[in-house]
């Protein structure tokens, strides 16, 4: 077996996010230009500033048994979930091993989480305060882990080849699943389960984004709320869920005769050192991890023809972004179909490179790009031919996709995809 730059595919797809429990609705949701961001109901959100999130559209506890739900934090909730309807998308049955054709030992999972199991920090430390210590639940500890998510999955599928955690702010499940392409270029697996989760929709997160003015305040609209390069954004929206895909060496899944979505093409990555929370304005770390796309892959920028983007609907980030794509591509950039689908499922922080993986691949198994919705007026400095109002077809041929990522503190991923 030559076990070095092996062809990576993906095989499986799972999601649960704000417009739907599964991967299915969640597509279709997307296509449709709907929104999943709602008026909180909750307590606590009664004294925040803003009270709008994006919270998903199906309680994890629906999908898992209640005593095993009582032991994971949401994050890891919404992997589990994400990751058992990818691991069953891609052909597989059980845990690798006796009741699966996978081989445990050459079996991965790498899932990152911005901000782990903040939520049960959260509510344990309550319990702490108002009822003592005794009554604080002795699952905490391995509830609030950030590498949970990624561990608790890996428990779920038997995978012995590595299990692995990035924590790289919003950038987190892009550079999984860059990660997981690695493990299998270079021989370590051959299937590796990635992307990324979180459940941030609490009220610390919510009282502290809307403190630094991070996030949009439009509780009188919230479908509205979210509005990448539209001139009236105002701020990103706080949402939840996970995207998860199995990786998968073509060879190994043309021996299972696996059904193909998508060539993983590679990963470019790089770190802005400009800001701890600022986008660096000139886009040049955006601009550095593209081009280490190019320069480490067989990507042509005449094949790309849809880009998901980061585009949070934050002023200069979403600027920023274009410009950097205009800054390594060119002209190239005027035949790139972009979609910024945080307009419908708001930021799931680490989860959003994970759904916005899937939803690449997806357009590229579909050949149509999903709309961005609530853009209204564009921004004349976002130079590029954003998708609106309807889903966009895409050309026949061999085609690639990008999806962007970026994170607090300088994080830039750009994940290549490409169709067979």
């Amino acid at each position: 077996m030559n076990s070095i730059n092996r062809t990576v595919v993906i095989t499986g797809l799972g999601a649960t996010t704000p417009l739907g429990g599964d991967t299915a609705t969640t597509w279709q949701a997307l296509l449709d230009g709907r929104s999943g961001v709602r008026l909180l109901d909750h307590e606590w959100a009664e004294d925040t500033p803003v009270r709008i999130a994006a919270e998903v559209a199906v309680e994890p506890a629906e999908r898992i048994p209640r005593p095993e739900a009582r032991r994971l934090d949401r994050s890891a909730q919404f992997a589990l979930v994400a990751g058992r309807e990818a691991w069953a998308d891609a052909g597989f049955t059980g845990p690798a091993g006796a009741e699966s054709p996978a081989d445990p030992d050459r079996l991965g999972v790498v899932i990152g989480s911005a901000v782990g199991g903040m939520a049960s920090v959260l509510q344990q430390y309550e319990v702490l305060r108002e009822q003592g210590a005794r009554q604080v639940s002795p699952h905490t500890m391995p509830m609030l882990l950030p590498n949970m998510p990624s561990a608790n999955v890996g428990l779920d599928v038997n995978a012995r080849a590595g299990v692995h955690s990035t924590a790289s702010a919003c950038a987190s499940g892009a550079e999984a699943i860059g990660y997981g392409i690695d493990m299998i270029r270079t021989g370590r697996a051959d299937i590796v389960i990635a992307g990324g989760s979180d459940a941030a929709v609490c009220s610390l997160n919510m009282a502290s984004f809307s403190n630094m003015k991070a996030i949009s305040k439009r509780n009188d609209d919230p479908a509205a709320a979210s509005r990448p390069y539209d001139t009236a954004r105002d701020g990103f929206v706080m949402a939840e869920g996970a995207g998860v895909v199995v990786l998968e060496s073509a060879e190994h899944a043309e021996r299972r005769g696996a059904r193909v979505y998508a060539e993983a093409v590679g990963q470019g990555l790089s770190a802005d050192s400009h800001h701890v929370a600022q986008p660096e304005p000139t886009g040049r770390g955006i601009a550095a991890a593209l081009q280490h796309l190019l320069d480490s892959n067989d990507l042509k920028p005449t094949e790309i023809m849809h880009v998901n983007t980061h585009a949070t609907a934050t002023p200069l980030g979403d600027v920023a972004e274009i410009k950097a794509m205009r800054d390594v591509f060119g002209v190239d950039v005027d035949h790139f179909a972009v979609s910024a689908t945080k307009s419908m499922t708001g930021h799931m922080l680490g989860g959003a490179g994970g759904l916005e993986t899937v939803a690449a691949v997806l357009a590229l198994y579909h050949r149509v790009a999903p709309p961005t919705i609530n853009l209204d007026n564009l921004d004349p400095d976002v130079n590029a031919d954003i998708v609106r109002g309807e889903p966009r077809p895409l050309p026949v041929g061999r085609i690639a996709a990008l999806n962007n990522s970026f994170g607090f503190g300088g994080h830039n991923v750009v994940v290549g995809l490409r169709t067979l």
